[in-house]
């Protein structure tokens, strides 16, 4: 089944529902999914499905704009109901409800039914029940594709499982769980932001390939830390009209190992882009769509070749792209407050703004990375002029001159060597070139002094210590 299907999408919300109550809990939460298909007799086939979670107790609010057809092309899916039941801490007994989502009419929509009592237990869930008609089959794929995205979110307070049921009772039943994580699986505490777990969770997809791997996949990687990784935040004017909301974007740049022809899960150079709204795996929006395909990645050494949007799988494709850098992109747009009284979306020059900032992050984390085609043509004459300014300092037969000139590069003349010192100034020159064109072409100005007497404040070389010699530096995607 695919996701534009009526059943996978109205389980998906419901899902994604269910993730929010967890999330709004402060205790640890289980969200449990159960699919049980109870005999292979029926035609076609019926699999009762149960989503149950023990975060907050549920609003009811929730299930007003929940819509899902009883037919689809010709066929009937489902009944139209759906059994709820609910409660928190503080109630005495599980509210249940039946809710008719054929029904317009709020009065007649949702109907009471008899609450069961708690008997002085305290806790606090809501468990949502339905039945299609179908085989369980062709809903495992899309929900565990779901649960793999929202992985990524790093919610550490929640644990999941999938569990499907063949059989209608024991011992003919068989019970497979299908997918189960669990809160120790999670590696970012209570305590991290959520931009953080962000950029933890989507190293991690990275890492594994889509979460379809319980290890990293040592075919395409060596470790973690071989990893480029920018994050950048923007935030709309908030105003009365207007609920107030957040955008944050992680940008992951990998380099392949060569075993990674080995692998089946290789991306093929494609760029994912994944987009979250309100801590939920959701569709791509138009804006946001749009906003890709404006912004000026040339100014980042990327030539944007097609954005392609496959039901809500965005995939970017690029021109002239090394086969050995895979790249990946998170957006994630939430509201500051829930339960969410008017939906908004990210406006194009906001999601602009939050992608740009992650890639200017990259920038300056890793000198001489993501340059454009200008600036990397300058980097292609960077080792010969560091090569014949060290030759210079080397060749003089003035010690003065020539022990000023590695003090201030940081150097002890007495112990410094020409290779260090040409890397080191070359290193710093390109540091110089990104840094320079990362301002805005107005406010671009010459590049500092590499030679200086006195303490000037426009000295890039200032205060810093040397790093290892040899260290690899890159002028381009590399």
């Amino acid at each position: 089944m695919e996701i534009s299907h009526p059943v996978p999408k109205l389980l998906l919300q419901l899902i994604s529902s269910a993730f929010q109550r967890c999330r709004l809990a402060e205790d640890l939460c289980r969200l449990s999914l159960l699919l049980h298909h109870q005999s292979t007799d029926n035609d076609p086939p019926i699999t009762s499905i149960s989503i149950a979670d023990t975060g907050i107790g549920c609003n009811l609010v929730e299930f007003e704009d929940l819509r899902c057809p009883r037919d689809f092309n010709g066929a009937k899916i489902w009944d139209g109901l759906l059994s709820v039941k609910t409660t928190c801490f503080s109630d005495e007994e599980v509210l249940c409800y039946h809710m008719n989502l054929d029904e317009y009419i709020s009065n007649r929509r949702m109907k009471r039914q008899p609450s069961q009592p708690k008997n002085g237990a305290k806790f606090s869930g809501t468990e949502v029940s339905l039945s299609v008609f179908g085989s369980m089959d062709a809903l495992v794929a899309p929900i565990v594709s779901f649960f793999q995205k929202m992985l990524v979110l790093h919610l550490p307070n929640v644990t999941m499982d999938l569990v499907t049921k063949q059989g209608a009772s024991p011992p003919s039943t068989q019970t497979q769980y299908v997918f189960v994580m669990n809160a120790d699986d999670q590696t970012p505490c209570f305590t991290a932001s959520n931009l953080e777990r962000l950029k933890s969770g989507l190293e991690d997809y990275v890492l594994k390939h889509g979460n379809c791997l319980d290890m990293m996949c040592e075919h395409c990687f060596s470790d973690r830390d071989h990893l480029k990784v920018g994050s950048g935040t923007a935030c709309p004017e908030e105003n009365r009209k207007r609920p107030g909301g957040t955008l944050e974007v992680v940008i992951v740049i990998s380099d392949l190992l060569e075993t990674t022809r080995d692998c089946s899960r290789s991306s093929e150079g494609k760029t994912e882009v994944l987009y979250f709204e309100n801590f939920s795996p959701s569709p791509i929006p138009q804006v946001a769509l749009s906003a890709l395909k404006k912004i000026d990645w040339k100014s980042y050494g990327l030539i944007l070749a097609s954005v392609n949007d496959q039901e809500g799988h965005v995939f970017l494709e690029w021109e002239n792209f090394p086969s050995y850098v895979q790249i990946q992109i998170a957006l994630h747009w939430y509201h500051n407050k829930y339960p969410i009284k008017q939906k908004t979306e990210p406006g194009i020059n906001l999601v602009k703004k939050g992608i740009k900032s992650a890639l200017d992050d990259l920038k300056i984390k890793h000198e001489g990375f993501l340059l454009s085609s200008h600036a990397r043509k300058i980097c292609s004459y960077v080792p010969d002029l560091a090569r014949s300014l060290a030759g210079l300092i080397f060749s003089s037969t003035d010690m003065d001159f020539q022990g000023d000139c590695l003090t201030v590069l940081g150097f002890q003349p007495q112990e410094a060597e020409r290779e260090a010192v040409e890397d080191y100034i070359q290193r710093k020159i390109v540091t110089v070139i990104g840094m320079n064109e990362s301002k805005p072409q107005k406010d671009q100005e010459a590049a500092p002094f590499l030679f200086f007497e006195g303490g000037s404040e426009t000295s890039y070389f200032e205060d810093e210590e040397i790093e290892g010699e040899g260290e690899h530096y890159s002028t381009s995607l590399e």
